[in-house]
């Protein structure tokens, strides 16, 4: 099997105000291709530090993508440590040059004599066009191995890789991957439920990931599996049911706002300590004007019985998080809008305000439709925003398992 690995570069990747992303990206598409993802790294801007990564990376792995550390300033020093390393020259292209100087000229900029330093090119690379930066990317084949020098944003790495990148990568025999995304279950309980599945596979891989509310399954198979891929599959979907709430990776909020559509149904939610999430993740999906009325922030006591009805002496004989108040808020936001689904959150989301009886992470969620409200009560683990988090994704799954009854 051909391996690879991937070296992220970037001093500001090692603070905690920067992630990198790249490499989840590559390694989806390098998996797809056969290719297996040995190790990543993450170095910083320091030229003997990036000497050591390549040398490790030549001794270990058949394919090396690097990602970042091609801008024109004097921390940007891919190119240089990876020519110290195979002890080969860098050169200056003319045409990158040129293009480099038009792309300024367009802004009506004139170039920076340090974006030169972006024109020169190891000895014996080609060079990958950068259609969204100033950066162009570069492959080489050295001492075996195939080497990329990628653009650090997204934005620019992920386009040229597609364009250009994929074509020169050498692959084996193709991968096919099935992901099935699982609201609210802990992965515990989903890998018991599977464990039929999993103990059963043979060129098959498994693999179960864990999120906040949500589990991902992934059943990766080479093109000689597809027979066995399929039959998992249904095995999964047989036991799992209408726990699925998709097979890609597209998100909750993407399902419910398909089923929303289909069913010509529209929404309004009530939140308290969501604090508007719920909302927001609707209005994320483009069109979700169709579907989703309005959402309103009831953070005080005061707020939920002004804009939605709910009686002062219900939160005071029962407390604002609480089953009473969660359904009295979803149905006076269904009533008030007279929408189809009106959805509330009430809860404790920390880290104050928790006591014995309702301590951090109790969350009420209510559904009220036309003919009946039902209210889940919920106990999440984590800080703040993890419990807000997993509030809204409880919601979404309620209003997803009513609309596919």
């Amino acid at each position: 099997m051909i391996t690879a690995e991937i070296i992220a570069i970037g001093s500001e990747l090692l603070t905690p105000f920067r992630t990198d992303t790249n490499s989840l990206y590559l390694t989806r598409t390098l998996e797809e291709r056969g290719i297996r993802v040995i190790a990543k790294s993450i170095v910083g801007d320091d030229h003997e530090h990036l000497v050591d990564a390549f040398r490790i990376a030549f001794a270990r792995a058949d394919v090396i993508l690097c990602s970042g550390g091609l801008g024109p300033t004097v921390d940007d020093l891919t190119r240089e440590a990876l020519v110290a390393f195979l002890e080969i020259p860098l050169r200056l292209n003319p045409e990158i040059l040129e293009w480099i100087e038009a792309r300024f000229a367009k802004r009506g900029m004139k170039m920076p004599e340090i974006n030169r330093k972006q024109a020169m090119v190891p000895e014996g690379a080609t060079v990958l066009p950068n259609h969204n930066g100033t950066a162009p990317g570069l492959f080489l084949e050295a001492r075996g191995k195939q080497i990329f020098l990628l653009p650090g944003p997204p934005f620019e790495l992920e386009p040229m890789w597609e364009r250009s990148s994929l074509r020169l990568l050498r692959s084996e025999q193709p991968f096919q991957r099935k992901i099935f995304r699982i609201a609210m279950l802990p992965e515990s309980q989903v890998d018991e439920m599977l464990q039929s599945v999993s103990s059963s596979l043979k060129e098959v891989q498994y693999t179960i990931l864990a999120s906040p509310s949500e589990i991902e399954v992934h059943l990766l198979a080479p093109d000689s599996a597809a027979t066995e891929l399929v039959s998992a599959c249904a095995e999964v979907r047989a036991i799992m049911g209408n726990k699925i709430y998709a097979e890609d990776l597209i998100t909750l909020e993407q399902v419910v706002g398909r089923l929303m559509k289909e069913a010509q149904k529209k929404v309004a939610v009530a939140e308290s300590c969501t604090g508007g999430l719920l909302a927001q993740r609707f209005t994320e999906i483009s069109g979700s004007s169709t579907y989703f009325e309005r959402g309103v922030v009831v953070y005080s006591n005061r707020a939920k019985t002004e804009l939605l009805g709910v009686p002062g002496e219900l939160i005071e004989a029962n407390g604002a998080v609480s089953e009473p108040v969660a359904r009295a808020m979803a149905e006076g936001i269904r009533t008030r809008t007279g929408v189809d689904y009106g959805i509330s959150i009430t809860g404790v989301a920390g880290p104050e305000g928790g006591s014995a009886e309702k301590p951090v992470g109790t969350v009420f969620v209510g559904l009220a439709d036309s003919k009946e409200t039902a209210v889940k009560q919920y106990s999440f683990p984590g800080n703040r925003s993890r419990v807000r988090f997993s509030s809204s994704q409880a919601a979404l799954n309620l209003l997803r398992l009513k609309l596919l009854e």
